[in-house]
């Protein structure tokens, strides 16, 4: 009796262990950086080419480069996903210039700075 009750209670702290170990582990969020291009009416505008990249674009080694095109939206967003870049404890992620261009007339710039586990937006005016 003294055996069962031994390894019962054995068995419960094991499994108690094992779910608070699995329980209590800190999930990463989401880093995303959102960037919604608007001609001067304020109206989307789909199909523009945005870029994300650092200044100064030469980096130090083992840091992180990032130079990322994507185009918008039928919404005028251009959705950049940071998640697998970023590392749970790292202090900060980055602040990057914004180049918008659709044809060879219309341009927009700005700065975004990517929060870590977060959604981070900008919007960006494109204008001749």
């Amino acid at each position: 009796m003294n055996r069962l009750i031994a390894k019962t209670g054995i068995v419960f702290l094991f499994g108690t262990l094992i779910s608070i170990s699995l329980f209590s582990c800190r999930k990463e969020g989401e880093t995303i950086a959102r960037v919604q291009v608007v001609d001067t009416s304020g109206a989307p505008f789909p199909g523009a080419m945005v870029r994300l990249y650092p200044t100064p674009t030469v980096i130090e080694h083992g840091a992180i480069i990032i130079d990322d095109t994507l185009y918008t939206d039928i919404d005028g967003y251009a959705i950049f996903d940071y998640t697998d870049m970023y590392n749970l404890g790292q202090a900060g992620f980055a602040v990057l210039d914004i180049e918008v261009r659709s044809g060879d007339t219309l341009y927009g710039e700005g700065i975004i700075k990517v929060e870590d586990e977060k959604t981070t937006e900008e919007k960006v005016i494109i204008q001749p």
